[in-house]
């Protein structure tokens, strides 16, 4: 069944090339078939002319014997003329058949033979030792070999042609959760751009399934320490039920669900092409209200954006979260505009990060060299910040300003 589905569009394809052909063949004979007709008559015409010319009514026996014998050269044929009653006058050349006379008015495939009459009732006869013209099959035998020419040389054009989709389609069915085959790219057509839109599109979801894995094996080791502790935290509070032990649960608690949330909304924009909710926002009013809860102020001009607020307020969020956590106080909020629009900048005045991993922070729970676990590694906070960003139009980068600390600088498009 596989076989026969493998070789279906190859026999489509060439029994299209074949029946065009057949199709060419056929319209062409018809067209010489009716020029070989039309040639035919004008001919006849022609030469029953000339030979009344040649031989007249009024002409004596030694003339008439005479014009035929120089006929009967000119034609290399045999010839003969019969009175109405169709008695012989005179003949020259090779003998003809008796019954020449009987095959006037008839269509004769053979054209060597004719019996033609003349004005004055007379008969001309002649059978040629080979046709006036060119053969009439000829031409259509030309065009059944032209045609059979090209059927053949067109084989190993469809076939070259159907054996790379068959590659394609090998490629897709040896496709596992592994590993995704590339299929080799050869010449310029369009065949070999579906083979490089094929690897392109294997090579992006190696990378998504690659970032899913690590998502996911990241995530189970986070979620780990808060699940110890809240166990251990739950154990002494049942033995030995004390304040301090449960606000320890509610803060694993609160970790958990923070991780949680965290994961479920990089999983939900890792699959959205455009925003759900996009509206004209205040973005110095967002920040301010954002970073009043932590006991800091920002400084800066009204701007307007459009986007998402809850997700621009996610992004404020854990940018002044990741400046508390990982730098050192003061952290400094700041609002300003260039001529590309509006740009948020958060900065800490901790050790700053190194510029070899100024990109990597924004990694899904990247932790640097040397960082131990309980210290923490960056989470999934930087990882959303990018990814809000970039569905706002916008870009986040590191700088490392004069005095120390590092600054997180998002750089909005230019509200319409």
């Amino acid at each position: 069944m596989r076989a026969r589905i493998r070789s279906s569009l190859f026999l489509k394809i060439y029994a299209t090339v074949l029946a065009t052909l057949a199709l060419v063949a056929i319209a062409s004979a018809v067209f010489v078939a009716l020029g070989q007709d039309e040639d035919a008559r004008g001919w006849a015409a022609r030469r029953d002319g000339f030979i009344a010319a040649m031989v007249p009514a009024d002409a004596a026996p030694d003339e008439l014997r005479f014009a035929l014998r120089r006929l009967s050269v000119a034609f290399d044929a045999g010839i003969a003329v019969y009175d109405a009653n169709r008695e012989l006058i005179a003949r020259a050349g090779p003998p003809l058949p008796h019954d020449m006379l009987e095959r006037a008015g008839r269509h004769h495939r053979d054209g060597r033979l004719f019996v033609t009459q003349l004005p004055d009732g007379r008969y001309i006869a002649a059978r040629l030792n080979r046709p006036p013209g060119p053969s009439p099959r000829g031409p259509l035998l030309y065009l059944a070999m032209i045609a059979l020419v090209i059927g053949i040389a067109a084989y190993p054009v469809v076939r070259h042609l159907t054996r790379r989709l068959e590659g394609l389609r090998r490629g897709v069915e040896s496709w596992d959760g592994a590993h995704l085959v590339r299929v080799p790219v050869d010449g310029s057509d369009e065949v070999a751009a579906v083979a490089a839109s094929f690897n392109a599109a294997a090579e992006r979801i190696e990378k998504m399934v690659a970032a899913h894995r690590a998502l996911l094996a990241n995530a189970s080791h986070e979620l780990r320490s808060p699940l110890a502790r809240l166990r251990m935290a739950t154990d002494l509070y049942q033995d030995n039920p004390r304040d301090e032990t449960r606000d320890e649960i509610i803060r694993n608690l609160s970790e958990l669900d923070m991780l949680v949330e965290e994961i479920l909304l990089a999983s939900r924009l890792d699959h959205v092409e455009a925003l759900e909710t996009r509206e004209h926002i205040d973005l110095l009013a967002l920040v301010s209200e954002e970073v009043a809860r932590n006991g800091l102020t920002v400084d800066g001009v009204p701007v307007t954006v459009d986007g998402d607020p809850r997700l621009l307020t996610r992004l404020v969020r854990n940018l002044i979260q990741n400046a508390l956590r990982h730098g050192a106080p003061p952290v400094e909020i700041s609002l300003a505009t260039d001529a590309g629009g509006p740009v948020l900048t958060v900065r800490d005045h901790g050790e700053g990060i190194a510029e070899a991993d100024r990109e990597r922070v924004f990694e899904p729970f990247f932790r640097p060299s040397g960082r131990s676990e309980r210290a923490g590694g960056w989470g999934l906070g930087l990882s959303l910040v990018r990814q809000i960003a970039a569905h706002h139009g916008a870009s986040v980068r590191i700088d490392a300003p004069e005095g120390g600390g590092t600054a997180f600088v998002v750089s909005f498009p230019a509200s319409a």
